[in-house]
């Protein structure tokens, strides 16, 4: 599972939030999973049980994880909501990117040649 690193500029619980969610759209959490206790998640991200609980809370209402009654949490089954929770973290990821280039005074057509220069490095 994921490394949980935090920084001090937002909210634990948001941080985890994003961590769980790429650990969703990249299948390190499959569709369908039984996801850990949420004191052991707690314990693995080394963060108090209803930090970690609110991030779960999150993620339910954003319909990647459910809950079934005294069995646990899971990884939604539904890999339309996965792939769009996908695009839309890659979307991001493209727009910080551009806007940072663009502060670089790099514009948009360097911007791509240096990503098409560098990929994979």
């Amino acid at each position: 599972m994921v490394e949980y690193i935090f920084d001090n500029d937002r909210p634990i619980y948001v941080q985890l939030v994003e961590k769980l969610k790429i650990e969703i759209v990249s299948q390190r959490l499959k569709a369908g999973e039984r996801l850990p206790s949420v004191r052991e998640l707690a314990l693995t991200a080394r963060v108090n049980p209803n930090t970690m609980q609110k991030a779960l809370a999150e993620l339910e209402s954003q319909g990647l994880i459910y809950t079934e009654r005294t069995n646990g949490k899971f990884v939604t089954q539904d890999v339309k909501q996965i792939e769009t929770m996908k695009k839309e973290l890659a979307k991001e990821k493209v727009n910080h990117y551009l806007n940072d280039m663009k502060n670089l005074a790099i514009t948009y057509e360097e911007a791509i040649t240096y990503l098409q220069e560098l990929g994979g490095k």
